[in-house]
């Protein structure tokens, strides 16, 4: 009840009182020639006097009212969107407390295992001073590229042009990396103590339990996924007052072009922070499991493992600060995106600033609901079963969705224009299409439920609970090699259902309020990013817990408890995923309309010819980049995971004990770290370059009709390698932890009866089924934590540069 009330006072700040709307708004009354309407009216117009405001004016009000907007109070509409960023790190503060009350290891007798997170949160602190290092050398130098073009090319206000632009990109790049930042020292923080929770504290009585360990890790992923939209939002919405005060309200374009700096550098440092993260956890976890599950018979978090460390370190650097740049770059893109296009409509910017800043509104409730939505998990639903885990993290995805519905209906009627007169009756004209409040609805609803879809549908893909990954598990009894072509078909398949529902959102939010629907259907899948995040990174906290229980040798029991949450986790990223490729489609499509049109707002294309030869030319180089990224990145995922292999080798001959089960020797952590921190920063500015250099290259020697293109191609492109990719290697991973679970060890026992021990037990992992579903997880790693994740931020930063 009370985030209810809550709802709807941000709702009834951010619109303005009754008598607000009467004298702003002059077009949503009837334009007869009444002395009373005409009262309201010049009353209304700070801009003009009154006797400018006359009958001609009143009788094409629609088109030209925005001439006589008051002078708007920026702050108090741009307010809730900050207070509710502020309401987002409160949340952040109470889930720090409720985090701290947990015990660390050594509260419950396990002091090991906080040394190992030390160590874990040490290796992940170390590469990513080292990467930002190498990135602040890289924002500095670009934003002082920035700052040169546009005050060499700029007529007037040059130098202050140039410098908002540099300023704007420096603050999204900083607050996207410290996005990443956040979200790793959380979770190095927080996997210790899912690790304390599972097992209990024997000592005095108290036993471990799932739904102890579900709360912490859910309430880690929380943080991290408050701590993207309160900084996204906080960023975007500061940054648009700014440059309103500096540049005045009617010069909006300018103000646009101005902030579209701020996701240019967000996506910019996401990119980097994917790829060089993608590259650093699998080249960790592709030697892990040749060399120690395949070859030398032991688990990759072995303590015997010498990368077993890396592995853990590369689950946070990559799952959890690149996933979390990444969508904050995503969430930045859709905010500018939405603002561009909307300040495009007059009759938005006649209305005022509570239609303007409308996307941000949204954002603003979508916290609220989400900071509701999170006790769903922790409080609502405890988890007494493995059953339930799974269960109880798609509650909140689902309860998200539902609450947040009718908050997006509310914010439209009560925020948007609908005019009485005009061309466009009962609402509003942007992009030459006459759209309402219902309509802007309905557009942030395909986005809220096409998302929701697309994660039950890569669950689907990717859980072992149902039928496709069950299959690709059952295919390993042939070999590695049927694994594969069934892990590869799955993929190609379960790419099917999203692209159609991105292609119906397209279509109706397109349909509707034009490339503005289509932004907004990308804020509306965005709309409950912290939720989706917080299960998202819930998934490699479980991971780390997982492997900590085993390097520190627990009881078995508490592995496999480990194991049921990181089994959850799993699928639960995979939805992560599902949402964050479905977002990136639609935030590059909207800033690929925002690129036509500033276009046609200066006098170039309105349309895309696919017919014209330069235009398909781009079109085709465009479908080919998804294919080069990907080459370069999986090469380089290849290369770093053979130096590991090989340094792994060189351990287990230098010292044979380490093969030894239960033998205190232990190997040399820090130069597998080493390999994989120096192949990482080595390997991600290749990626990058041509991601960021194809569209300026195609644009300066074919001009901007190749550009469109190019775009064009490379979203289509993009999406749908990047759902095949990250499903492909979620299957293999989920085909191979269904078979360690036992549930094929009756199949085992009867095929390989050599597995079977003295007692009856199937040895599952010494089987060849097993080493066939490691093989398959180990060409999925790549697919599915670099090179798909990574296509995400190819089809936005082409689409922002």
């Amino acid at each position: 009840m009370q985030i209810s009330l809550l709802i709807a006072a941000v709702a009834a700040v951010a619109a303005e009182p009754p008598w607000y709307q009467k004298t702003w708004y002059p077009y949503l009354f009837d334009c007869s020639d009444s002395a009373d309407w005409r009262d309201q009216y010049d009353s209304a117009c700070s801009a003009h006097s009154a006797n400018e405001c006359d009958v001609e004016t009143r009788s094409a009000c629609p088109q030209t009212c925005g001439l006589c907007t008051p002078s708007s109070p920026k702050m108090v509409i741009a307010t809730p969107p900050i207070m509710a960023a502020a309401v987002a790190f409160l949340f952040i503060a109470y889930l720090y407390v409720r985090i701290d009350a947990f015990p660390t290891g050594a509260e419950v007798g396990l002091a090991r295992v906080d040394e190992l997170s030390l160590k874990i949160k040490s290796g992940a602190r170390q590469f990513l001073e080292t990467e930002y290092a190498y990135l602040a050398v890289f924002v500095v130098g670009l934003a002082l590229t920035l700052f040169f073009l546009f005050y060499l090319t700029e007529d007037e206000n040059a130098y202050t042009i140039a410098l908002s632009v540099s300023l704007s990109f420096v603050t999204g790049a900083t607050l996207s990396a410290s996005a990443g930042w956040w979200g790793m020292m959380v979770a190095t923080d927080g996997n210790a103590k899912t690790t304390a929770a599972c097992a209990g504290d024997r000592a005095n009585g108290v036993p471990g339990s799932l739904n102890a360990g579900l709360n912490v890790a859910f309430s880690t992923g929380a943080v991290m996924g408050f701590a993207v939209v309160g900084l996204g939002l906080a960023g975007v919405s500061t940054a648009y007052v700014v440059l309103c005060s500096i540049y005045g309200d009617d010069d909006q374009a300018l103000v646009m072009q101005c902030l579209a700096g701020f996701g240019f550098g967000a996506s910019s440092i996401a990119l980097f922070a994917r790829v060089a993260g993608g590259i650093y956890t699998k080249a960790a976890d592709v030697g892990a499991d040749l060399v120690g599950k395949v070859e030398a018979g032991i688990d990759e978090d072995d303590p015997h493992n010498p990368a077993v460390i890396a592995d853990n370190v590369g689950d946070n650097v990559g799952d959890v600060a690149g996933m979390g740049s990444d969508l904050f770059g995503s969430f930045g893109e859709a905010s500018c995106a939405a603002l561009l296009v909307g300040a495009s409509s007059p009759m938005i910017v006649a209305a005022g600033w509570g239609a303007l800043m409308f996307p941000l509104a949204l954002s603003g409730v979508g916290i609220l609901v989400c900071m509701a939505t999170s006790f769903v998990a922790t409080d609502l639903m405890p988890v007494r079963d493995e059953k339930g885990i799974e269960s109880a993290l798609k509650m909140q995805l689902l309860v998200s969705t539902l609450l947040m519905t009718p908050c997006v209906y509310a914010l439209a009627v009560t925020l948007l224009p609908a005019a009485t007169c005009g061309m466009c009756v009962g609402g509003f004209v942007v992009g030459g299409v006459c759209s309402s409040p219902l309509k802007a609805f309905f557009c942030v609803g395909f986005g809220l439920w096409g998302g929701c879809v697309i994660g039950f549908v890569t669950e689907y893909y990717t859980s072992f609970s149902y039928t496709p990954v069950q299959e690709v598990a059952n295919a390993c009894r042939t070999g590695a090699a049927t694994n594969i072509i069934y892990g590869l078909a799955l993929g190609y398949k379960s790419a099917i259902v999203p692209v159609f529902v991105v292609a119906f959102i397209v279509f109706g939010a397109h349909s509707l309020a034009g490339f503005y629907g289509i932004s907004l259907a990308a804020l509306g899948m965005l709309a409950t990013l912290a939720t989706c995040l917080s299960i998202d990174v819930y998934g490699p906290v479980c991971d780390n817990a997982g492997g900590i229980a085993e390097m520190c040798e627990l009881h078995p029991s508490v592995r496999e408890k480990t194991d049921a949450l990181d089994a959850a986790g799993n699928t639960t990223a995979a939805i992560g995923k599902g949402f964050a490729i479905g977002s990136a489609c639609l935030v590059g499509l909207a800033l690929f309309g925002a690129f036509v049109t500033r276009l046609s707002a200066e006098g170039g294309i309105t349309t895309v010819d696919l017919l014209d030869p330069i235009t398909f030319a781009g079109l085709l180089v465009g479908a080919m980049l998804p294919y080069w990224f990907s080459a370069m990145t999986m090469k380089s995922v290849g290369m770093a995971a053979n130096a590991m292999v090989i340094e792994i080798k060189r351990q287990f001959d230098a010292n044979p004990n380490l093969l030894i089960p239960n033998h205190p020797d232990r190997p040399d952590y820090d130069t597998c770290i080493k390999i994989s921190t120096d192949a990482s920063l080595q390997e991600m500015i290749a990626p990058g370059a041509l991601v960021m250099l194809s569209p300026v290259l195609c644009g300066v020697c074919f001009g901007t009709r190749c550009v469109t293109g190019l775009l064009a191609g490379g979203i289509a492109s993009g999406i749908q390698m990047a759902i095949s990719s990250s499903n492909t290697g979620g299957a293999w991973d989920n085909a191979k932890k269904y078979i360690s679970k036992g549930a094929m060890d009756e199949l085992i026992g009867q095929l390989e009866p050599e597995t079977v021990d003295g007692t009856g037990k199937v040895q599952t992992k010494k089987s060849q089924i097993f080493k066939a579903a490691v093989t398959g997880d180990t060409v999925g790693d790549p697919l599915k934590d670099t090179s798909g994740p990574a296509l995400n931020i190819l089809m936005k930063l082409m689409a922002i540069i």
